[in-house]
């Protein structure tokens, strides 16, 4: 049983699953659960940990980032919940999360149509009211018309804004999943079975947490040597390590050869039914406003932030799934099913950097322009077997191995730890106060900045 400190320290660690913390200030907790269990580290460990916590906020002059600590959360009902509860007299006491339920909020809707016999969906104005005699033979003669439009109107909003909030809790968990796999969805339990799977889970999520920065190159890797270190710690004792757990963020060979058939299973049935749903969001986004498959460059009426991020979830998503099947021996339905990776959308200007660098567009674009999209294949409308995949790749100078088209992607070697920048619109700014200052002013986003704002600069 841990101490009440140790296990503090846990719930906070566990508690960055779903936030936004920079690595610094996550290996600081980390740094601090060891010294809590009073535990011996080896140099490695002990090394790389003062390396990073040297930039926590706790050992900096000023303890501030300009940046948020926290996905960005979707507005709830509940000011509609309020509205609700004053319009109906026969609701139930509601607890104070509802406004974020989606479940609790369809219930409300229900019983709050019940008082006016509407039916949930019946939101057409001019069809699914009731008129004078309707409303008297239904037993509210006693309210007026414009009593009873009022609430109608209400429960049509409530529906709408239902819609939107099951919409937006849906896309921030496909960015969190892109960002950090299914570390958000471990429980407590499970992540806090061992302090070093806890440790290293919470680190190696916090780098993939990070934000993306404004550049013509590559993205910084997630695994570097503080992840590394507490790696190690887990290969030392492998028998003590919950490596079911560190597969919800890490699904290398040696991670997955610890799990029996039924754990790499169970993950496989999750990522298979995540990748359905990320499938419907990319189609959603397509038949809103087809994408130029062949440049993969943002034009007026594309919805990039969305289709993005769901491009991140997919490849990771399948990413995880290509190393789960061959994990299983399951290579014969890669031959039969081998799913494409999805690029995400390109800005203009980046595109035109690239160029101008000496640049151009990714081979891999080439490649997924070839390919059927990923719904229709996931639908069974149209075939992607491995052969079509690896004619695509050698017509375009790709390997299909290499460039984990058809396999799964190689374990990456560690890079060297660099503290986290503060960023203004992906652009990074040394000082995180100057940066508050820098956003707030618009620079670096794009739009018209005021007057003011221009005489600041």
């Amino acid at each position: 049983m841990p101490s009440p400190k140790v296990e503090q320290l846990l719930r906070e660690l566990h508690a960055t699953l779903t936030l936004r913390k920079r690595p610094e200030d996550v290996a600081q907790l980390i740094q601090d659960l060891y010294a809590a269990q009073h535990a011996v580290l080896d140099t490695a460990t002990e090394a790389a940990l003062a390396k990073s916590t040297e930039h926590s906020l706790r050992n900096t002059w000023h303890g501030y980032t300009s940046m948020l600590e926290d996905f960005a959360r979707p507005v709830g009902a509940q000011r509609q919940l309020a509205r609700a509860t004053d319009l109906f007299t026969k609701l139930p006491e509601l607890p104070a999360g509802a406004g974020d339920d989606p479940a609790q909020i369809e219930a409300v809707i229900r019983r709050a149509g019940e008082e006016i016999c509407r039916g949930y969906g019946q939101n057409d104005f001019g069809v699914d009211r009731l008129n004078r005699s309707e409303r008297d033979e239904a037993g509210l003669g006693g309210m007026s018309k414009r009593q009873y439009n009022k609430r109608f109107r209400l429960l049509r909003r409530m529906e709408a804004k239902l819609a939107r909030l099951i919409h937006e809790q849906r896309r921030r968990r496909v960015t969190i999943t892109g960002k950090g796999a299914l570390a958000h969805a471990l429980p407590y339990e499970l992540f806090a079975s061992d302090p070093d799977t806890a440790a290293f889970i919470a680190y190696v999520t916090a780098r993939g947490y990070m934000r993306s920065i404004f550049t013509n190159g590559r993205q910084r890797q997630v695994y570097d040597e503080v992840a590394d270190a507490l790696f190690q710690r887990l290969r030392a004792h492998p028998d003590r390590t919950c490596w079911y757990a560190v597969a919800h963020v890490q699904s290398t060979t040696e991670v997955l050869s610890w799990l029996s058939d039924q754990d790499l299973t169970r993950l496989l049935v999750r990522w298979n039914g995540f990748l359905r749903e990320i499938a419907d969001l990319l189609e959603d986004a397509w038949s809103r406003c087809p994408l130029e498959r062949d440049t993969m460059i943002v034009r007026r009426g594309h919805d990039s932030s969305t289709w993005n991020q769901a491009a991140q979830a997919w490849n990771i998503a399948r990413a995880h799934w290509f190393a789960l099947l061959t994990e299983l021996g399951r290579n014969e339905f890669l031959d039969r099913v081998c799913l494409g990776k999805v690029p995400r959308l390109m800005a203009a200007d980046v595109a035109y950097w690239h160029r101008m660098s000496g640049g151009g567009l990714h081979p891999d674009t080439y490649v997924w322009a070839e390919l059927p999209l990923p719904w229709e294949v996931l639908r069974g409308e149209k075939e992607c077997p491995r052969s079509l995949v690896e004619a695509a790749c050698v017509r375009h100078g790709v390997d299909p191995i290499a460039g984990a088209w058809t396999a799964p992607r190689k374990a990456v070697e560690a890079v060297a730890f660099r503290r986290t920048p503060e960023l203004v619109h992906g652009v990074a700014v040394a000082d995180p106060l100057m940066a508050s200052a820098l956003r707030s002013a618009g620079v670096f986003s794009g739009r018209n900045k005021n007057t003011a704002a221009q005489e600041w600069i």
